[in-house]
């Protein structure tokens, strides 16, 4: 568990240090770095999940300034326009913003005389005004110089006349870094003038006037700018009808009345257009932007960014229980576990954006999938290292049946320590080994041991049982360890009854080659016993400690050759399977009371 939580902890701070990383630099380089691509990348899919644009509001008319109307946008020809649409005080439209710079008196006098009657006359006309915006260095009072970023340097006004006849709305739009128009403006601040609101806004809170309605609250900004919500794409607000159009007379202005009225650009090459948020594919016009942004003072409706903070916090834990779940985890789970977060985490923001809370919709999906693929190849890499590990540990003396079910647990298997549990233990021996050694060569006497070790190996392989350990001619093996069998037991005396009935065939062989033959004496026992890695952490045996040890290794110590010698434990657990003989306590074994009652398993039903 503390490895599962280390773990968890380490590849959450990293990911989340990464992420903090990635949202500190994103604004501080223009170099197209790996940082600034995964935030394009993150802004693209929300502007994917969050705007979602229909026909607009049928409040909001445009009256494009096409090709065809450019040779004919004079000032003596806006005043006809504004004349037009204002014939009839009682169907007249609610405001008229003009998206023109008028700078500087013109050529003709009259012709400014004319704009600004027209303008004064109709009471409901909003002109473009532009700041204009750099970075500026001033000195503080200390000495020092610092660089105020955003300053207004000067102004691009209408023409003193013209700006004093009416209101006036700053027509300034900046994209983001990655070049789409994602926040509009709502105002800046100067030293000269104060706090100049956007053309959009004064059209709308003019509308408002104009309606008897109560303006909406303002967005809450960043800097003067607030998140755009868009509400059309498409050319929404443009029925077609033309500057041109207007001004010969051929379109009613009643059809006008009462409505929001945006004269401006509609021609490509007047360049006033942007890749907006709403639509990668497809530059907006801005005439439409400020339409779109019109539209949303009406709704009130302003998504805010949520700041960093907050969703670092959250991303923590998710990463954090996300990696306590990884850890050790089959790839399936995994894998379901990183895609239902995934997806939830999208569903999540896009239910926040409705709610107005704008959080990052790449930020948990990225630092998942790279929780995920790190853990996957840590699983990989320590499992592999772990089933060799408990290979190398247990691989030559485990039945291949228990040892797959033991690489299941891994390095848990190898820890140093113990548990106790019940296990059957068998010790068997050679009878008249030293005799046979002392008559025989070397080279014979180690040929017979590797055939004796050979046997027992292979009997006890055979029912499943965990060959402990060689001493000298002496095997011991145990059962029910170190996982849990059925009928451990049970097949303890069947490797004991298989070496036994092996031995003849082996001592019958021995006895043609070398004249000497061999027997088996054999000692089982069932009970409570301390079973695991015992040692030091450079060296250790896996074993069993114990009285039920102990009792088996006496009992082979005195059965004769071709004899299984059983505890009363032991036949209690075979019943009627085994047929015996009790010995009662005819035999003394060291170290046990009076009382002790020794079998001997004269055969096994199979």
């Amino acid at each position: 568990m503390k490895r599962r939580v280390l773990f968890a902890l380490i590849a959450s701070l990293l990911l989340t240090a990464f992420t903090s990383l990635f949202w500190l630099n994103i604004y501080r380089s223009n170099k197209d770095n790996l940082l600034q691509r995964l935030n394009f990348a993150d802004n693209t899919v929300s502007d994917l999940l969050f705007q979602k644009t229909g026909q607009g509001s049928r409040d909001i008319v445009v009256i494009g300034i096409d090709e065809a109307s450019v040779p004919v946008l004079s000032r003596t020809n806006m005043a006809k326009v504004l004349n037009t649409l204002n014939t009839d005080p009682t169907s007249c439209p609610a405001v008229i913003g003009i998206d023109v710079l008028y700078t500087g008196e013109g050529s003709d006098p009259d012709a400014d005389r004319q704009l600004v009657e027209a303008v004064s006359s109709a009471g409901n006309v909003v002109i473009a005004t532009a700041a204009v915006i750099d970075n500026k260095i001033v000195s503080s009072s200390d000495s020092l110089f610092q660089v105020e970023q955003r300053s207004v340097i000067s102004w691009d006004d209408p023409f003193p006349a013209l700006r004093d006849a009416t209101h006036t709305g700053l027509i300034n739009a900046m994209e983001d870094p990655d070049g789409i128009f994602r926040h509009a403006m709502l105002y800046v601040d100067s030293t000269d003038r104060g706090r100049i609101f956007s053309f959009a806004r004064v059209i709308y809170e003019t509308w408002c006037k104009e309606t008897g309605r109560d303006p909406l609250a303002l967005p809450d900004t960043q800097n003067g700018f607030f998140y755009l919500p868009f509400s059309a794409t498409e050319l929404p607000y443009y029925d077609g009808i033309t500057f041109s159009d207007l001004l010969s007379g051929s379109v009613s202005p009643d059809r006008y009345r009462g409505k929001i009225v945006l004269i401006g650009p509609y021609a490509v090459g007047l360049q006033d257009a942007a890749v907006t948020s709403a639509d990668h594919a497809r530059p907006m016009f801005g005439i439409d932007i400020h339409a779109n942004t019109i539209e949303a003072f009406q709704k009130g409706f302003f998504p805010r960014e949520v700041s960093p903070a907050p969703q670092l916090i959250l991303l923590f834990l998710l990463l954090f229980f996300s990696a306590l779940f990884f850890w050790k985890r089959h790839i399936v789970p995994s894998l379901l576990l990183w895609l239902g977060l995934s997806l939830g985490w999208v569903g999540f923001c896009k239910i926040s954006y409705s709610s107005g809370h704008i959080f990052h919709v790449l930020w948990v999906p990225v630092c998942l999938t790279l929780l995920f693929l790190f853990s996957a190849a840590w699983n990989y890499i320590r499992t592999r290292e772990e089933k060799r590990l408990v290979t190398e540990t247990f691989g030559r003396y485990i039945d291949p049946a228990v040892m797959n079910s033991l690489l299941s647990e891994g390095m848990d298997a190898l820890e140093l320590g113990g548990k106790t549990c019940d296990i059957a233990v068998l010790f068997v021996d050679i009878r008249g080994f030293t005799t046979m050694s002392e008559a025989l060569d070397a080279q014979t006497v180690v040929e017979i041991l590797n055939r004796y070790l050979t046997l027992t190996t292979d009997c006890i392989m055979k029912n499943h049982g965990t060959l402990d350990k060689f001493v000298g001619d002496c095997t011991m093996a145990v059962w029910n360890a170190p996982l849990p069998q059925e009928d451990p037991v049970y097949l303890a005396c069947c490797a004991a009854m298989d070496m036994v009935e092996g031995s003849r065939t082996l001592g019958d062989e021995l006895l043609s080659r070398f004249g000497r033959t061999v027997s088996f004496g054999v000692g089982v026992n069932w009970g409570p016993a301390v079973v695991g890695n015992i040692g030091a952490p450079r060296r250790m045996d896996y074993t069993a400690i114990g009285d039920t040890v102990n009792t088996a290794a006496r009992l082979e110590a005195n059965a004769p050759g071709g004899t299984v010698f059983i505890s009363r434990s032991v036949a209690d657990q075979l019943g009627d399977r085994a047929h015996v003989t009790s010995l009662g306590s005819t035999i003394k074994l060291k170290g046990k009371a009076e009382g002790f009652e020794i079998l001997r398993l004269d055969a096994l039903d199979r």
